[in-house]
């Protein structure tokens, strides 16, 4: 027989801000519910580029399984639409196994569109006005697409960053399309109620301490081999137009490639820009409902503790 609580499978997330520590935990968490995990990460999906990603060593993994690692080469595109396709597929097949799937990973639109199955409206007939957008970007620029997507949808503009020219198409796309701005779409998909049973963790720490970690975990990347990495993939021919070559830590090093600058400066901009990056993560996530924020100092820093707490939580309902 069939209890209430069955009715919604468990789903766990493990999130927070880049260099937190999540990866560790995750792995205690999959041992400790039998858990499988699926990374919600727009870079470790891509193979070849494990160091400036912070990929999860299979030696690292203990023997726990991961989804959506190393799955895309570097020159195919992967966006929410794609992600969420696939986390659903590893999701079925983790439940199909009788087991526990723990999302983990800092990608928060990522997050969002799986844990609310999200609605991403796909237009079919959308080809045209998107090389129609994409053509007027290349020649007037990402500021003159910036200012159409204010005219239509105020407040995306406000979210979407001038240069991040992909989501700034699309908004206004969608606008064209559906006569609706996308804010508003989002706005009622976010209002959305989870179809699973949500554990949502976000894993945080004093800003200082935060900051710290970010730089330390980049001078350990560029002794682990960044700058090798890098020019690997860029002899394969990956370039700075590729998706996955936008990624903090590839975009950097393959300007210092280039000759723009020089490796401190690269190295400057990055430690930078992850740090920038982290506090963006944490804005996202402040606006999420149904997060359990779990604060490092509270724990002091101790990982089992924070393994109690969750499983204390969440293996009641189990």
């Amino acid at each position: 027989m069939e209890d209430h609580c069955t009715a919604k499978r468990p789903l766990v997330i493990l999130t927070g801000p880049t260099a937190v520590g999540k990866t560790d935990l995750s792995i205690r968490l999959a041992k400790a519910l039998d858990g499988e995990i699926i990374s919600a990460d727009s870079m470790q999906v891509y193979r070849y580029m494990d160091i400036g990603s912070a990929k999860i060593r299979p030696e690292e993994m203990e023997g726990v399984p991961h989804h959506l690692l190393d799955v895309l080469d570097p020159w195919e595109e992967f966006n929410v639409t794609r992600f969420q396709s696939m986390a659903k597929e590893a999701l079925a097949g983790i439940y199909a196994r009788g087991r526990v799937p723990i999302v983990t990973g800092g990608t928060g639109f990522y997050i969002q569109a799986l844990a609310y199955d999200i609605d991403f409206t796909e237009n079919e007939d959308n080809g045209q006005v998107r090389k129609e957008l994409e053509a007027l970007g290349r020649e007037k620029g990402p500021e003159f697409l910036h200012a159409m997507l204010r005219e239509v949808d105020e407040a995306s503009a406000q979210a979407i960053h001038t240069n991040n020219i992909k989501r700034v198409i699309r908004a206004i796309e969608f606008y064209r399309l559906t006569g609706t701005p996308i804010s508003q779409h989002n706005q009622k998909e976010r209002e959305r109620t989870s179809p699973y049973d949500l554990y949502y963790y976000v894993l945080t720490c004093q800003r200082s301490r935060l900051y710290e970690r970010i730089e330390q975990r980049v001078d350990k990347m560029v002794e682990a081999g960044l700058v090798e990495e890098v020019r690997r993939l860029r002899e394969m021919g990956c370039h700075r137009g590729m998706v996955s070559m936008q990624g903090l830590g590839y975009k950097e090093i393959l300007d210092y490639l280039d000759g723009t600058c020089t490796l401190d400066e690269a190295l400057y901009v990055l430690k930078r820009d992850t740090r920038h990056f982290a506090k963006r993560q944490l804005t996202w996530f402040k606006r999420e409902r149904d997060v359990r924020w779990l604060v490092l100092e509270e724990y002091g820093f101790d990982q089992e503790k924070l393994l109690r707490h969750i499983l204390d939580e969440v293996k009641g309902p189990l």
